[in-house]
């Protein structure tokens, strides 16, 4: 466990002077009741959305809380993965004085909010092996880095971050360590959020946007200690999450088994991908990979992207990413759309 980590010496002066704005649904909080609502401003018509949604969601993350066995008062929702990491920033990095360290190729909205937050971003490329540089990361370190990200399974790459290096990082590193999980779903290893508790400076996000298949609905998740949490609960907007939003959420939620079944077939379908695309000819190298994503290394990625565009298939063309030349990053799809990208393929000269 990390020795003598205080939360409240990485919080900015101004938020952790700050009080929330508190609305009229967190100062009346029993939904359920059979009261005459006349304190928000509402049109009281009913349209099932004319009332505000609760602030709290409180019902949506009872549900989450009894899935992943996470206290709800470690829980908080965000409007995508995206609005968490925002929140994140503001509550513990100081613009135009505080840094953050992440690791090239990664998900590229942690260096768009960096520069959003004026917040330097020290880059520490991975290894051939897209693994950290655990020596780099300390010498790139100093008194005013916050944030270190790890994306795990990594975007665009696919691979996860050995569990070995990111312990010895939670052990050493002086600020808050945030892994973001977004394909947690697809690997067989065990979310982060398992040593949430061991580890006080551990920030872990998923989302519902992949293996949930609820992108449209922009529902990140944030899981942390409470004491995270609170701070990340006292500069979020009142009603960030919509009424639709987790309304929906919660009836998705409630069919854990179809999920189930979901992931099951895109990993099977992943793994017959695998094995289809080794064998085309123009195709240098396909890379393991821990997501619903396959990143493949090509004689010439933007060719063979423009090509697949021209038959009606749309892929990512990852090349400007650090380690990726000349890479393209494809999407597990539905039975028949994996059938249709390999018959092209294979046609392609």
């Amino acid at each position: 466990m990390i020795k003598k980590f205080n939360i409240q010496s990485l919080i900015r002066p101004n938020v952790a002077k700050m009080k929330p704005y508190s609305s009229a649904r967190d100062e009346f909080k029993d939904f359920d009741s059979e009261m005459i609502f006349l304190d928000a401003n509402e049109n009281p018509f009913e349209t099932n959305v004319n009332r505000y949604p609760d602030p709290k969601q409180q019902k949506l993350k009872s549900i989450i809380s009894k899935q992943k066995n996470i206290p709800s008062n470690q829980i908080l929702l965000g409007n995508g993965s995206d609005e968490v990491l925002d929140l994140i920033f503001r509550a513990f990095c100081e613009p135009s004085r505080d840094n953050i360290i992440t690791l090239p190729p990664t998900y590229g909205m942690y260096s768009v909010l960096a520069s959003l937050n004026d917040i330097e971003n020290r880059e520490v490329l991975l290894d051939l092996d897209f693994q950290p540089d655990l020596d780099e990361i300390s010498r790139t370190a100093d008194t005013r880095t916050k944030l270190l990200f790890i994306c795990s399974p990594n975007n665009p790459t696919g691979n996860l971050i050995a569990s070995e290096s990111i312990l010895k990082l939670l052990k050493t590193f002086n600020g808050l360590i945030v892994i973001d999980e977004a394909y947690i779903d697809f690997a067989k290893e065990e979310s982060w959020t398992t040593k949430l508790n061991e580890f006080p400076n551990l920030i872990v996000t998923q989302t519902l946007s992949k293996a949930y298949g609820l992108a449209g609905i922009r529902l990140g998740v944030c899981y942390a200690s409470k004491e995270i949490i609170a701070v990340l609960n006292k500069i979020k907007p009142p009603y960030n999450i919509n009424e639709l939003t987790q309304q929906f959420a919660i009836e998705q939620l409630q069919n854990i088994e179809k999920l189930k079944t979901d992931i099951a077939l895109l990993n099977d379908e992943k793994e017959s991908l695998l094995k289809a695309l080794v064998q085309v000819n123009f195709i240098e190298k396909v890379y393991p990979t821990h997501a619903n994503f396959i990143l493949i290394k090509l004689d010439n990625a933007e060719k063979r992207y423009s090509q697949l565009l021209q038959k009606g298939i749309v892929v990512r063309n990852r090349s400007s990413q650090p380690l990726c030349e000349n890479t393209l990053r494809i999407t597990i799809g539905t039975v028949s759309e994996n059938k249709k990208l390999i018959t092209i393929l294979k046609t392609l000269k």
